[in-house]
This record gives structure tokens, C-alpha cells and sequence, in this order.
């Protein structure tokens, strides 16, 4: 078994496993209980009423934090060439076609987002296995399969994140980092919590958020009220 160390120690007694608290109080409290040498992340991890197996229950959507995520986002454009200088001036970190296409298929997935043209999704099909697994595979209803790439690449490198419920009927996200102010954390938060909120299935009985809680890197869980509005 691990051994905690002091620091850990320190941190989980700052948190009252039997406590509720409210969104505001748990940002502050993750700056208090992350201990960490660098900037971690803090993270949400939402539990969802729904049954995922059923695909009126699938919960996804896009969200753009207020503040960003605070992590420097590596875009791929894939594009034709017509339209790699749009994707350039939006700030995509790799830009082209076919050279990238063969690096994918070779193995490489160094990048975080892939944003595309609806003409090259037909290229993109044989890679799922690739691409599928690690989330990278581009799709129109994140904004990422779309003629607008310029704008598509600055919404990814200026805060839009897209999230959707795993098999447990669990959201994870990234909503930030512990450098941020309790300010932020909060915004970054409450926007995406609203946005769960709207995308509550119709057929969804009982219950709709079940738990909410937040957390850094390797810090304790914060459990917050789910009374969201």
C-alpha cells in the first residue's frame, strides 16, 4: 500500500468527507489541498441519471470556459491547401493533408485536437482505431468538421472544450488549473455544470445529477452540492 505522505496527510483533513459544499466554497478549497510542484489541473467529475447504453441518453456537448482550460491546446488542422493559411492565422501548431494522414497512420497522435473539413472525413474513416480511442476523431457537433477553420481553431485554443458521459454515466472535465483564482475556477465550473444541466435528456427519469465533485491533481475530492439550479 502507498505510503501518504505528510503533505497528503495535511490536505484530506482539510476536507470533511461528510461536508456538502457549495461550488464557490470547493474552489477555493482545491487551491488549499493541492500540494503538487507544478500547475495541476483541476478536474469535475459529474454523475449522471442516465443509462448511456441508450442513445437517448447520451450526454455530450461543447462548452467554451470563460477563462480557458489553462493548458496550451496543440491543434492539427488536416486541410486542403486552399485552406491552410485560414488554419495557420487561426493558430493550428500542425497544418496539411496527406503528410499527416500517413504520420496517423504510422502511429503519431501528438496533438490534443484535430480540426477538419467535411471533404476529408472520408479520408479520416480508416483511422478511427487510431484516432477513435484516443478522442481525437474530428465531429460537427464539437465544431470540429467545418469550412470555418480558422474560427474553429481559435474557439480550441481559447477555451472550448467538448465532454460527454462515459459508460458509468460519468462526465470528466478539465476546467482549469490551480494557478487560476478561486474566481475563475468557479466560472470555468458553473459554465459547465449549466451546460450539462441544458442538455438533460427528456427521457431521463428520476435524478439528473447525482453527484458532483471537484478535484486536482492527486489532491482529495471535494463533494459540492448538486442543487445547480
Amino acid at each position: 500500500m502507498a505510503r501518504i505522505t505528510k503533505k497528503q496527510k495535511e490536505a484530506r483533513a482539510k476536507v470533511d468527507p461528510r461536508n456538502i459544499y457549495s461550488l464557490k466554497e470547493a474552489s477555493e478549497l482545491v487551491k488549499e489541498i493541492t500540494n503538487t510542484k507544478f500547475d495541476a489541473s483541476v478536474d469535475l467529475a459529474v454523475r449522471l441519471g442516465v443509462d448511456p447504453r441508450k442513445a437517448n441518453q447520451m450526454v455530450r456537448g461543447v462548452v467554451t470556459l470563460p477563462h480557458g482550460t489553462g493548458k496550451d491546446v496543440r491543434v492539427l488542422a488536416l486541410v486542403t491547401p486552399d485552406k491552410e493559411a485560414e488554419a495557420k492565422e487561426g493558430g493550428a501548431d500542425y497544418v496539411g493533408l496527406d503528410d499527416y494522414l500517413q504520420k496517423i497512420k504510422e502511429g503519431w497522435t501528438d496533438v490534443d485536437v484535430i480540426v477538419t473539413m467535411p471533404s476529408v472525413m472520408g479520408k479520416l474513416g480508416p483511422l478511427g482505431r487510431v484516432l477513435g480511442p484516443r478522442g481525437l476523431m474530428p465531429n460537427p457537433k464539437t465544431g470540429t468538421v467545418t469550412m470555418d477553420i480558422k474560427k474553429a481553431v481559435m474557439d480550441v485554443k481559447g477555451g472550448k472544450i467538448d465532454f460527454k458521459v462515459d459508460k458509468t454515466g460519468i462526465v470528466h472535465a478539465a476546467i482549469g488549473k490551480v494557478s487560476f483564482t478561486p474566481e475563475k475556477i468557479y466560472e470555468n465550473a458553473d459554465e459547465l455544470l449549466k451546460t450539462i444541466l441544458k442538455l438533460k435528456p427528456s427521457t431521463t427519469k428520476g435524478v439528473y445529477v447525482k453527484s458532483v465533485f471537484m478535484s486536482s491533481t492527486m489532491s482529495p475530492s471535494i463533494s459540492i452540492d448538486t442543487k445547480l439550479g
